[in-house]
C-alpha cells in the first residue's frame, strides 16, 4: 500500500513537471551553463563571465587572476578591480580618490566609462576638507552635477580630522547623493568658500557606494590613512538587442523606451513568484517546489524499493545459504538441538568492522575467521564460510546442527549464525590464544607448551572427542582431528572446533560409507582405502595429535639431508627400533619421566594401528591419559577406579560448570540461549 501511494505521488509531480511552460522547466543558474561562476570568494553571475562564450558582451569579460591568494577580479573592459557582483544592485569595484594640494583648481576623475555599459549608480560624492566648495562636472564642465561644502570644526588639522560613520555633514567633510545614470567621464573642481579663512593643504574627492560608506567607514584613520581605492558601485544599462525582456517574468529598470520593440533597461531581477537569473532565464518558485517534493518522493520511493529489494534478497540468501535445510533438521531433531541465536548481518558487519582483514583470526577449510565485538562488548569469532556448492552446503548446516547438540566443556560453543548473507556466517566463543598447532610448530618466545601442559591439552581434547563419541545424544565422528582444530582459551584449556566435516551417526550404526575427506597427514589409511567411516578414524588422526605432542614435529617435516618425510613413519621405525627418545621434543626431554613418555608413545602407536579394529576407542584413550596425569599428582590407578565410581551418581548437568565427570555419563542438553 505504502509503494502504490508513493508512486501517485510520484506521478502526479511528473505530470506537474510535464506541463509546466517551456520557460519556467528550462535550468537558470547565476552563472551561464558551463561556466564559472565564481572567481576566489567573488560571485560572478551573468551578464557578466569568466572566458570566452560566457559573458553578453565584451564590456561584461572578467579576468581572474589566480596567482594571487584568494584570487582576485578585474573587469577588462574598464580596468578595474571587482569587489562584488549582484544582479540586484549592481557591480561594486575599487574606484579612484582625488587628491589635490590646493583648492581653487580643476582636476580630472581617472574614471572613464565612455564606450561601456556601465555607470556610477546610488554614490555619494564625497570630499574631505575644510573651508572647501567640490564639484563633479560633465566631461566638458558644462553642467555642474553635484557638490557640497566643508567648512572647518573649531580646532581641526591636517592631522586630526576623523570621519564618522554616515556623518560628512558639512564640517571638515561633506557629501552629496549622485544617483543619475548618465555620467561615464568626469571633472572635479575645489575652490574656497568665500569670507572663510584657515583652508588645509590637501583635499580628497571620491565617488563611494552608500551601503559601505554608511556602514564600513574607517571610523579611526586620520586623512593621511586614507586609501587609494574605495567601493564604488556601478549599475549597467542594455538595449533589448543583447537579450530578451519578458515583462511577465521579469523586472527592470527601464530608462527610456524608444518603441514597442526597443527599450534600454538596466538592473533587473525575476518578478515575484519567480526565481533565476533574469539575463538567462527565470522559472516559477512553485515549480522548484514541486521538483524538491519529486526529488523526496523519488528518494523515500527508491528507498522503501531498495529496502524491499533487500528483504527479498536476504530471502533469498536464506534459502540459498540453507535455512530451509537448516529449519528442517532441526525440527526433526527430537528437541536435543540447543536454540541459536539468529544473528543479523547488520550486527556482524558492525562487530567485524565490516569484515575487515585486520580482524582475521585464520584461515579453514570451510572459511576464514574474524574476530568480533558485539554490541554488548561480547567477544566473539565470526566464520564466513566460502560454500559455493550444494555438497559444501550440507557441510555448513551440517556443522550448525551438530554443534547446536553439543555441550562440553571442551568444545568450542556455537553462539549463533546468519544465513541472509551472501556467505553463511556463524558466531562462536572466542578462543584468545590460538592454535595448539601454533605452539607446538612455530617459534614462541612468550610461552612453551611444557611436559605437563600437553598431557593435560592431550587428556582434555580426547575427553571431548570421547564425548562425541558416546556421550552426546547421537554419536558424532569429526572426521577432521588435528593440532590446528585444537583451540586454546586464556587458561590453556583445549577446545576441539572446526565441525564442517562431522557426521551424525544412528547409534546402531558401525560405520557409515562417506567421500573420503580429512587432512593429509592426519588420514585414516583405512579410511582413504574403504571410504568406511568409523569412530576409529577420529583414533588414528588423534594419534597423530600425539606424536605431534611428544616430537614438536609437523606431520611432514624435513630430514637434515632435507628429505621429506612422514611423522607417522619415522615414528614407528624409532618405536620398533627402540629409539623412542630420539623423537622426544627437545623442549621437554627434562621434564617428562621415561615411564611417561613410554606410555604415551605406546598409546599413540595403538592408535596409530593400520587395523582400526585393533585401536582403542576414545574413551580408552581418554582414561589412559587422564590416568597418567593424575599419577603425577600422587594418585594411583586403584584411585582412579575409586573417582569413577563416586563420580556416576552426580547429575549430568554438572557438565556445564566444569566437573570432570566418567565418560559414559549422558548429560542433559542445555537450553541456555545466546
Amino acid at each position: 500500500m505504502q509503494v502504490v501511494k508513493l508512486v501517485s505521488l510520484f506521478s502526479f509531480l511528473l505530470f506537474m513537471l510535464v506541463f509546466q511552460p517551456a520557460s519556467a522547466r528550462a535550468p537558470a543558474g547565476l552563472a551561464k551553463p558551463n561556466c564559472s561562476d565564481h572567481c576566489g570568494n567573488i560571485s560572478i553571475p551573468y551578464p557578466f563571465g569568466i572566458g570566452k562564450d560566457c559573458y553578453m558582451a565584451e564590456s561584461f569579460d572578467v579576468e581572474c587572476n589566480e596567482t594571487s591568494n584568494p584570487p582576485r577580479a578585474f573587469l577588462r573592459s574598464i580596468k578595474m578591480e571587482l569587489v562584488n557582483i549582484t544582479l540586484e544592485r549592481g557591480a561594486v569595484v575599487e574606484g579612484p580618490v582625488i587628491s589635490v594640494d590646493s583648492s581653487g583648481r580643476q582636476e580630472v576623475l581617472p574614471l572613464n566609462l565612455e564606450g561601456t555599459p556601465f555607470t556610477p549608480y546610488y554614490n555619494y560624492f564625497i570630499a574631505v576638507g575644510c573651508n572647501t566648495r567640490a564639484s563633479l562636472w560633465t566631461k566638458n564642465g558644462s553642467t555642474e552635477h553635484v557638490g557640497c561644502d566643508s567648512i572647518c570644526s573649531n580646532g581641526s588639522s591636517i592631522s586630526n580630522i576623523r570621519l564618522e560613520i554616515g556623518a560628512c555633514s558639512g564640517k571638515d567633510c561633506c557629501q552629496d547623493m549622485y544617483w543619475p545614470p548618465s555620467l561615464q567621464v568626469f571633472n572635479s573642481s575645489f575652490e574656497l568658500i568665500e569670507s572663510k579663512q584657515g583652508s588645509y593643504g590637501r583635499i580628497l574627492a571620491f565617488l563611494a557606494d552608500t551601503d559601505w560608506f554608511d556602514s564600513k567607514i574607517w571610523s579611526t584613520q586620520d586623512i593621511n590613512k586614507l586609501p587609494s581605492t574605495v567601493p564604488m558601485l556601478l549599475g549597467w544599462i542594455l538595449n533589448n538587442n543583447s537579450w530578451t525582456y519578458n515583462e511577465d517574468t521579469m523586472d527592470c529598470y527601464v530608462t527610456r523606451i524608444n518603441s514597442t520593440t526597443n527599450m534600454t533597461a538596466g538592473r533587473c531581477s525575476c518578478s515575484e513568484g519567480y526565481e533565476g537569473n533574469p539575463y538567462l532565464q527565470c522559472r516559477v518558485i512553485g515549480l522548484a517546489l514541486g521538483v524538491l517534493f519529486l526529488l523526496i518522493g523519488a528518494w523515500w520511493m527508491s528507498k522503501l524499493i531498495k529496502r524491499r529489494k533487500c528483504i527479498q534478497l536476504k530471502k533469498k540468501f536464506f534459502k540459498r545459504n540453507g535455512g530451509l535445510l537448516l529449519q528442517q533438521q532441526l525440527s526433526s531433531s527430537d528437541g536435543s538441538v540447543h536454540k541459536t541465536k539468529i544473528c543479523s548481518s547488520n550486527e556482524l558487519e558492525k562487530a567485524t568492522d565490516f569484515f575487515n582483514e585486520n580482524r582475521i583470526l585464520g584461515h579453514g577449510g570451510q572459511g576464514t575467521v574474524y574476530k568480533g565485538m558485539l554490541a554488548d562488548g561480547s567477544i566473539v569469532a565470526v566464520k564466513k564460510s566460502t560454500i559455493v556448492d550444494e555438497e559444501k552446503l550440507e557441510e555448513f548446516i551440517n556443522e550448525v546442527v551438530i554443534l547446536s547438540q553439543i555441550s562440553h566443556r571442551n568444545v568450542v560453543r556455537l553462539l549463533g549464525c546468519c544465513l541472509e548473507t551472501d556467505v553463511p556466517l556463524l558466531v562462536y566463543e572466542f578462543i584468545p590464544n590460538g592454535t595448539l598447532s601454533q605452539y607446538l610448530h612455530e617459534q614462541n618466545e612468550d610461552f612453551t607448551l611444557s611436559w605437563e601442559s600437553r598431557l593435560r591439552i592431550a587428556s582434555e581434547a580426547a575427553g571431548a572427542i570421547s564425548y562425541l563419541h558416546s556421550t552426546a545424544s547421537i554419536p558424532i565422528y569429526h572426521r577432521d582431528i588435528k593440532s590446528t582444530n585444537i583451540l586454546l582459551d586464556e587458561k590453556y584449556r583445549a577446545k576441539v572446533s572446526d565441525f564442517g566435516t562431522s557426521r551424525s551417526v544412528s547409534i546402531d550404526q558401525t560405520h557409515l560409507t562417506t567421500k573420503v575427506q580429512g587432512t593429509f597427514g592426519y588420514l585414516d589409511p583405512e579410511y582413504f582405502r574403504t571410504s568406511q567411516l568409523t569412530e576409529k578414524s577420529d583414533v588414528y588422526s588423534f594419534g597423530v595429535v600425539l606424536v605431534e605432542l611428544l616430537s614438536g614435529k609437523k606431520t611432514i617435516f624435513l630430514t637434515h639431508s632435507l628429505e621429506t618425510m612422514s611423522l607417522v613413519e619415522h615414528f614407528i621405525d624409532l618405536m620398533e627400533d627402540g629409539r623412542l627418545f630420539d623423537i622426544i621434543d627437545a623442549q621437554v626431554k627434562g621434564d617428562c619421566t621415561e615411564e611417561e613418555a613410554i606410555v604415551i608413545a605406546n598409546l599413540a602407536k595403538r592408535c596409530l594401528d593400520l587395523n582400526g579394529r585393533n585401536r582403542p576407542t576414545m574413551r580408552e584413550v581418554a582414561m589412559e591419559l587422564e590416568g597418567i596425569l593424575l599419577s603425577r599428582n600422587g594418585i594411583n590407578i586403584q584411585q582412579i577406579g575409586e573417582v569413577d565410581n563416586s563420580s556416576r551418581s552426580i547429575s549430568c548437568s554438572s557438565f556445564e560448570i566444569g566437573i570432570d565427570l566418567p565418560l559414559d555419563c549422558k548429560p542433559s542438553i542445555s537450553s541456555e540461549t545466546w
